[in-house]
């Protein structure tokens, strides 16, 4: 696991196992506030171990960006603390949580000690405010990767934890392409420091302007792509062509599951223009991936 002070008693960690998933903390005298928990037990474990050995203080409150596995899974591993989150989080957790955290289990044994804890604490509308130390943190909705997505704000260090509302390839399979874009212009505006991506590297304030521009310009290409393909007489075989590479992505990118998460954006999106435009999706294309 990698992991960097950000400014003062702010922290970063980067998952070396899956994905480059990341989370945060940011400490006080007397606790800290996680935001997100990782992937894997060990790791989430390991960054346990920094924030209260090696920092001193426990871990009093969890923010979950969303109810997406690799950040609110580990909840169970902070006993006592209280899990904060959007509305929805805490709804999409307790429905879908328990089937895939079994389907897990049985694909890698180190989810047996996972529990999935639901979020005590949720907002639907507005902001929530949460003061840690000398910071003051900002909780607001950032929809499109996920119907329940939030991002943090250190308010004093312009330093956004945007969960994976903004990622180094904007993923929306699970929420909608439009809103996205929404979320990732209004990012931009924000005049931040750093953006902490929910996977990747952290974004430096002189590289924010041109990361919008490029997952704005990435999300037009791939809708302006899979709408010609639509208009084509062979479609399936037309989105085999619409590669990263011509949507203006890298396929290294997240340790090399941009490709196959750029091809789940691809199919996600012919679907649903399919079902918008009439056209039998089954002749052409997989109805899953």
């Amino acid at each position: 696991m990698q992991r960097e002070r950000i400014s003062e008693n702010v922290y970063w960690f980067q998952s070396d196992i899956y994905a480059q998933v990341t989370a945060g903390a940011v400490t006080g005298p007397h606790w800290a506030v996680l935001i997100d928990t990782l992937a894997l037990p060990e790791e989430t474990l390991a960054m346990r171990a920094f924030i209260e050995e090696q920092l001193g203080v426990p871990v009093r409150y969890i923010i979950n960006t969303h109810y997406h596995a690799d950040h609110a899974w580990g909840n169970g591993f902070f006993p006592g603390a209280t899990v904060i989150s959007h509305t929805l989080c805490r709804q999409l957790l307790e429905q879908r949580g328990p089937a895939a955290l079994e389907s897990a289990r049985r694909q890698n044994a180190a989810f047996k000690q996972v529990k999935l804890i639901l979020p005590h604490l949720t907002f639907e509308h507005g902001s929530l405010s949460l003061r840690v130390g000398k910071k003051n943190l900002v909780l607001f909705p950032t929809p499109g990767h996920s119907a329940d997505g939030i991002s943090v704000l250190v308010e004093e260090d312009r330093v956004l934890f945007a969960g994976d509302a903004f990622l180094p390839l904007p993923y929306f399979v699970d929420g909608d392409l439009d809103t996205l874009a929404d979320t990732i212009r209004a990012i931009g505006k924000m005049g931040l420091e750093n953006i902490v991506q929910g996977h990747g590297d952290i974004i430096l304030r002189g590289e924010i302007d041109e990361a919008v521009r490029e997952n704005l310009a990435y999300l037009s290409a791939v809708r302006k792509a899979v709408r010609a393909a639509l208009k084509r007489r062979n479609p399936q075989e037309i989105l085999d062509t619409i590669d990263i590479e011509s949507c203006g992505k890298s396929h290294v990118y997240l340790g090399g599951l941009a490709r196959e998460l750029h091809r789940r954006n691809v199919r996600y999106l012919y679907r649903l223009l399919s079902r918008e435009e009439g056209t039998p999706v089954s002749q052409s294309a997989p109805a899953s991936d």
